[in-house]
């Protein structure tokens, strides 16, 4: 873990994330996978010797019930961490844009109802579009004809419709 340049006690906040980043990582490795195989297999082996007691079962319940509530922690962490970054990530590239609604940043934060109304919106914009695709006439490429809307009865370059 590197420490800043003043030599200070990184926060607690920092040392979760440091741990729960590489714990995660390790976690979600094949080696991991193997090692809770091989425990359980090394369980159930063991249940004979101990005559499959309750106290044998209460083992692996209590183990496997310790290691998931600390899991939900770390798991989440890491991806309330990755969420963050993609949002970022995607923040910058719409102010970046030249003509992107730069409203649409941070959207994460608006009201249910808000989110609504602009999937909505954004529903009506694909059912507009749609339809528009549907009334091109086959001659004319689709390329050209979304792009530009050239070719379509209803685009005024495309002059009065012929007979």
């Amino acid at each position: 873990m590197r420490f800043s340049a003043r030599g200070s006690t990184p926060s607690a906040g920092e040392l979760f994330r440091h741990f729960a980043r590489k714990t995660s990582d390790w976690l979600g490795s094949p080696g991991a996978f193997w090692l809770a195989v091989l425990s359980i297999v090394a369980w159930a082996l063991l249940g004979r010797h101990f005559d499959y007691s309750d106290t044998w079962q209460l083992v692996i319940n209590t183990a496997t019930t310790i290691v998931t509530f600390l899991m939900v922690f770390l798991i989440q962490n890491t991806q309330n961490r990755d969420a963050k970054a993609l949002h970022l990530k995607l923040d910058e590239l719409l102010r970046a844009v030249k003509g992107a609604r730069t409203g649409l940043v941070r959207l994460e934060e608006l009201t249910e109802d808000q989110l609504n109304a602009l999937q909505d919106e954004f529903t009506r914009l694909q059912l507009r579009t749609k339809a528009r695709l549907e009334r091109t006439p086959p001659d004319v490429g689709a390329d050209q004809a979304e792009v530009s809307g050239a070719g379509r009865a209803d685009h005024p370059a495309a002059g009065p419709a012929s007979t």
